[in-house]
């Protein structure tokens, strides 16, 4: 029997190497089905093979449950067995895991660690507890238990530690780091966190380091997590460039994989032949053995002879060799997120830095790459234009989540850059499809609907629509709970009140922007720099012109000190050059307007050029020198044109209406869809705050130069990405 039983096997492998995971799938469970009884090991090895298969290739979760579990049953009169009965538990926590149910997931894995701790000392046992331990976290993080999820990584470090594995350490130690910058509830905390990573990788050896990748794209990524949320911004730079160089690193190395599995794929189809010279044979056996060990060398962490149980963590596609950034080794195999995610993360990270530096061309190269990236990821998971949230696999839903809301956050930058460039139909169409996303999967991008109502106001505000501006920061601030983010829609609005220019309205932003002000210390410098602007402004408006110029000198030095955002510096120069004018400090006037004009052209802001030119202007008028007046009130006279002819595309596209009207999106609710969120993978959710920028600009040049182009702000809040 056990002959048969060997000859299924290789028939079933023979199957899926040709893709045919049904046919694969048939021969494994004749084992099962057979009226003839096979020894229990076999039979559990069978059923292990099946889930792994099923899990992999399809949705069907019931029947991958129901083989583990009937696994389960044989093995309980089985004594020994240890690595099979964790296998088995390992796969059926994974099944509750893409299910979405985590108490039968937490049961099982509570059993599992139970069964490590009973069993003989072994190594591999130590390293199945680090698996069920990093299983355990991430569902007890889902639960909203943190303690318990810390204490869970905390358990698997000593286990790593105790086997004296130092990128399995290295793995507990960047999940803690994920952990503590998720919850950031002491700073001294996140910093010894980061501390021990740094730690933890210089202690591996320069030639295992290159063999862990997932490890090096994870460390650096929350290394550079940890410098944004602390505007941090010029000891993040040197880790989003090891980002950039890993990732091409990684491109070329897969290329080079692909080529020796092509190869091998070869090798194999020669030595099929039956007519083959035993010579022959010989040099291509020797061949296929040097191409093999070539790919073991190169997958890293990964081993290829232990695929065939390796635990699902991201969904039911079925990717190829070398097309995982694994962070840990057998029997956990775990990713943070799949290859595709985190090169689109990495492009997304460049844009974050450098949009604000006005490094445009570049930031359109990468979000084009970044969503094209993205739409490849959504179409594997069956995500096509007509395919709705309701219609989702519920295994699907966690990749899907992941996704989207990488793709809302390039189309969020998208509209920024375009709002600064005037570029407004362009604006409006990355907001169309901003919306047409949130339609529909409205529960996934549920979080995502504050941050479309705060474009629509910056869009409305961009071409002169301070009233429709107001209306959607408004409801933005009834969309989030993160006080960070209600602070700077709330200076939005005040902005677009200050630009209305009545008395009532400047009243109004006082009302908004006072009780933010007042809060100041209770926000990061992103926040602290908009509201100091906006005050400062309304300050001006209010001819307080000494306090005013004292309030916006404080923001311009925190922005350049810690944000390095060009554009504000910008709008900080211009505002600060007209209250010099007003001020009679003529000098100090026309130095500052040269270098924010400077700034203004180098990042193609249209509105904020025609701001500094006004300025510039009444300035050559006071000192009487009227060809610089003349001069540049024609290039001012130019500009504008140019500023009204795109504003007129704007107003006349059919999508205006559309966005600026004061009603929010409507959206179908499913009442019947149950979405739980199948999150995260072997180390915890991806509850990481990836901080975005935003936009805000007005057309025109206001009078006293009380227009606000670009607060940058990252907020705070949790979100996940």
């Amino acid at each position: 029997m056990e002959a048969v039983a060997e000859g299924l096997w290789g028939l079933a492998e023979y199957h899926e190497k040709r893709g045919e995971i049904g046919k694969a799938v048939k021969c494994l469970e004749a084992i099962c089905q057979s009226e003839v009884s096979f020894f229990p090991i076999v039979e559990v090895k069978t059923r292990l093979r099946i889930a792994s298969l099923l899990l992999h290739f399809s949705h069907n979760l019931n029947h991958a449950k129901s083989h583990l579990e009937r696994s389960q049953l044989l093995l309980k009169s089985i004594p020994s067995c240890f690595d099979l009965k964790c296998r088995t538990y390992s796969l059926l926590s994974q099944c509750y895991h893409l299910g979405g149910v985590i108490p039968p997931q937490k049961q099982v894995l509570y059993k599992a660690l139970h069964l490590t701790a009973s069993a003989p000392h072994e190594i591999s046992m130590k390293l199945w507890s680090c698996n069920f331990n990093s299983q355990l976290a991430n569902a007890l993080l889902n639960e909203g238990d943190h303690r318990g999820s810390i204490s869970a990584l905390e358990c698997g470090y000593v286990c790593a530690t105790e086997v004296s594995y130092p990128e399995l350490q290295m793995f507990f130690a960047t999940s803690i780091l994920h952990f503590h910058l998720m919850q950031w509830n002491d700073d001294n905390l996140v910093e010894q966190a980061v501390n021990k990573c740094n730690e933890i990788w210089e202690s591996i050896e320069p030639d295992k380091r290159r063999h862990c990748p997932g490890l090096h794209f994870y460390n650096e990524l929350l290394h550079i997590f940890y410098r944004m949320r602390l505007c941090d911004y010029k000891n993040a730079v040197p880790h989003v460039d090891n980002l950039d160089a890993a990732v091409k690193a990684d491109m070329q190395q897969t290329q080079h994989m692909q080529e020796l599995v092509k190869e091998l794929n070869a090798l194999d189809q020669s030595l099929s032949r039956s007519d083959l010279h035993y010579r022959d044979r010989v040099a291509l056996s020797e061949k296929q053995a040097m191409v093999q060990e070539q790919l073991r060398n190169m997958n890293g962490l990964g081993s290829i002879g232990l695929e065939s149980l390796e635990p699902v963590h991201f969904g039911n596609v079925r990717r190829a060799l070398g097309d995982k950034l694994l962070l840990a080794p057998p029997p956990i195999d775990g990713e943070w997120l799949p290859k595709g995610a985190v090169y689109a993360l990495v492009d997304l990270i460049f844009v974050i830095f450098g949009r604000p530096r006005g490094l445009f061309k570049e930031c359109g190269k990468r979000i084009q790459s970044g969503m094209h990236i993205i739409q490849d990821e959504l179409l594997k998971i069956g995500i096509t234009d007509g395919v709705r949230e309701v219609d989702l696999q519920h295994s699907s839903i966690w990749m899907a989540d992941v996704y989207l809301k990488l793709l809302i956050q390039f189309l969020e930058n998208k509209v920024a850059i375009e709002l600064t460039r005037a570029e407004f139909v362009e604006a409006q169409e990355a907001l169309v499809q901003m919306k047409n996303w949130f339609i529909r999967f409205p529960t996934i991008l549920k979080e995502c609907e504050c941050i479309i109502e705060m474009l629509r106001g910056q869009y409305a505000h961009s071409v002169g629509c301070y009233s429709e501006a107001i209306f959607h920061y408004i409801e933005a601030v009834k969309l989030t709970e993160s006080k960070s983010m209600q602070a700077m829609c709330q200076v939005y609005a005040a902005v677009s009140y200050i630009c209305i220019g009545d008395a009532e309205s400047s009243s109004q932003a006082l009302d908004l922007i006072g009780p933010v002000y007042g809060a100041i210390d209770c926000f990061g410098v992103r926040e602290k720099t908009g509201v100091l602007f906006a005050y400062g402004l309304l300050l001006m408006k209010q001819q307080d012109l000494q306090e005013a110029r004292n309030r916006l000198a404080r923001g311009l030095q925190l922005t350049h000190a810690y944000l390095g955002n060009l554009q504000l510096v910008s709008q900080y120069l211009t505002i600060l050059g007209s209250l010099a004018l007003a001020l009679r400090d003529t000098a100090q006037a026309r130095e500052i307007l040269k270098s924010s004009l400077t700034l203004a052209k180098k990042l193609y802001d249209v509105p904020t050029q025609i701001w500094v030119l006004s300025v510039l202007t009444a300035l050559y008028k006071e000192l009487g020198e009227r060809g610089n007046e003349m001069e540049n009130a024609e290039y001012q006279t130019k500009k504008l044109e140019d500023l009204h002819k795109r504003l007129a595309d704007a107003h006349a596209s059919i999508y205006h209406i559309e966005i600026i009207d004061k009603v929010r999106f409507e959206v179908h609710q499913f009442h019947d869809l149950d979405i739980k969120r199948a999150m995260a993978g072997p180390t915890m959710g991806v509850n990481l705050d990836i901080p975005e920028s935003i936009g805000l600009s007005a057309p025109l040049p206001a009078p006293s130069s009380s227009r606000l182009v670009d607060i940058d702000t990252r907020r705070r809040g949790k979100r996940r990405i």
